[in-house]
């Protein structure tokens, strides 16, 4: 006999619409649970009503009238332009690997160029490579500022324990190079692999006692191009090599840092297989005006 909790299949299609019925904002409420199990606190259905009806978007992707997932953000300002802010954006477990995170960031952007925005900001931890997948390589979001322990210590299963370093993100909706990655997809494997062979790397990893890769030195980008390596995944870093974590998050932090400092910018993110093996990378170039071929540095301490 099949299991009642089994994952199910994934729906003919999702409909993508903004809440507006107290019952929906309750099962945002619910999605939240799912997701970030915990203590955290979910945003409550009056806030959700009070965004969604000042300037802020609430978007659901439903499946008949269940809702598998949605997008919440509200209107930001820099002192210089209006932008949207995206502040969660969550998938039931049940509805994840259908691609209807993409969806719902694809239904958020024609909602905020609707608005006559230009641009979406958020946040997500550098760790993540899933995350970074979706936001930087099928989105065409650029990371724009290193943000360390943003959050301080949260208490919700995903984040417990650890420091909520975030990179923020901007994403610019009409941009040319945004437009081309959204209509045309990313580099092929064979591209990435080539400019992974000819790139500089800023982390160096070796494998651990438990089989996954540790950090082992943080250097400065030199060349054209410049690979920055995150774990492939980050939750069996947590589960069979725990002490690595921390390791991992100081690591990406001193390289994030020190490659922003000199002016170079995160231009991609793939998934590359080298010798058998996935790695996951940033990819960084020079910013504009910026040497490509800085001195390196052979005082680096190694990662905390």
């Amino acid at each position: 006999m099949a299991s009642t909790s089994a994952r199910p299949s994934a729906p003919a299609d999702f409909h993508f619409r903004r809440l507006s019925k107290p019952e929906e904002f309750r099962q945002v409420e619910e999605v939240q649970r799912r997701v970030w199990s915990g203590e955290g606190a979910p945003v409550a259905p009056a806030l959700q009503r009070a965004v969604q009806d000042n300037g802020g978007i609430i978007l659901g992707a439903f499946a008949d009238i269940h809702l598998a997932g949605f997008t919440f953000g509200f209107l930001g300002w820099d002192g210089e332009r209006l932008y949207h802010y995206s502040h969660l954006t969550a998938v039931r477990p049940e509805y994840q690997n259908h691609g209807l995170g993409r969806r719902l960031k694809l239904a958020q952007r024609e909602e905020v160029i609707a608005q006559g925005l230009e641009e979406v900001r958020w946040t997500f931890d550098p760790l993540q490579s899933r995350n970074a997948l979706l936001n930087v390589r099928r989105l065409g979001a650029t990371p724009h500022r290193y943000l360390v322990h943003y959050y301080g210590q949260m208490a919700d299963a995903i984040n417990a324990g650890h420091e909520s370093d975030r990179l923020l993100v901007r994403w610019r909706l009409t941009d040319p190079d945004v437009v081309r990655r959204l209509q045309s997809g990313p580099p092929s494997a064979a591209d990435d692999a080539a400019r992974y062979s000819r790139s500089s790397r800023i982390v160096e990893s070796e494998l651990g006692d438990a089989g996954l890769r540790v950090p082992v030195g943080v250097s400065e980008p030199t060349g054209s191009s410049a690979t920055l390596e995150i774990p492939y995944d980050i939750g069996s870093v947590r589960e069979h090599q725990p002490d690595s974590v921390r390791t991992w998050r100081h690591a990406v932090r001193d390289a994030f840092r020190a490659a922003f400092d000199l002016g170079w910018a995160v231009d991609d993110f793939a998934v590359v297989s080298i010798e058998h093996e996935r790695r996951s990378v940033y990819f960084l170039s020079p910013g504009p005006g910026t040497t490509a071929d800085p001195p390196s540095r052979s005082d680096a301490p190694p990662p905390a």
